[in-house]
Parts: C-alpha cells; sequence; structure tokens
C-alpha cells in the first residue's frame, strides 16, 4: 500500500467526517472507497466512449444499422421472452 496527501478543505472534511461517522466507519474507509468509485466510473466512462467510436467507425465503413422502432419493439419482445429474434438490419 502507498501514501498519499490530499488537500482538502476544512469544509469538505467536516462533510466526509460527517457521513463516515453516521456509517459507523473512518473518513479514511469513506475516501478510499469514494476514490475507488470514482476511478471505476471514469474507465467505465472511457471504455464506453472507445465502444462509441469504433461503432460509429464501423457504420461509416458500411456496417449493419436499425431502424430506432425495430430496436424499441425488440426490446419491448426481450423483456417478456429472452430469446426473441434480432430486428433486421435495415443497411448492411
Amino acid at each position: 500500500m502507498s501514501t498519499i496527501t490530499l488537500k482538502i478543505s476544512d469544509q469538505l472534511k467536516a462533510r466526509i467526517a460527517r457521513l463516515a461517522k453516521a456509517g459507523g466507519r473512518s473518513a479514511h474507509s469513506f475516501m478510499v472507497e469514494a476514490l475507488e468509485h470514482e476511478v471505476e466510473r471514469a474507465e467505465r466512462l472511457r471504455a464506453f466512449v472507445r465502444e462509441a467510436v469504433a461503432a460509429d467507425a464501423d457504420i461509416e465503413a458500411g456496417g449493419k444499422t436499425y431502424r430506432a422502432e425495430d430496436v424499441h419493439a425488440w426490446l419491448d419482445r426481450l423483456a417478456d421472452n429472452p430469446k426473441a429474434g434480432r430486428p433486421k438490419p435495415c443497411r448492411k
């Protein structure tokens, strides 16, 4: 484990201490968990953007596209039947 020093405002420190105490934990564990959540969120966002850019490039290169109405209808069917057939692409 490594040690790091953060400079935070007195107000933020008090808010963290209050919430940590109310949750029956230390301010340290509260901050570590908050950092873990933020890192995971940032990683998911970066992966989402990479996936979106790749999907856009695929579409621009002539990849399959679907009508929104067909996708929405498929999602409605999927809620009732996990094996519902996928919609047909409108462009290949």
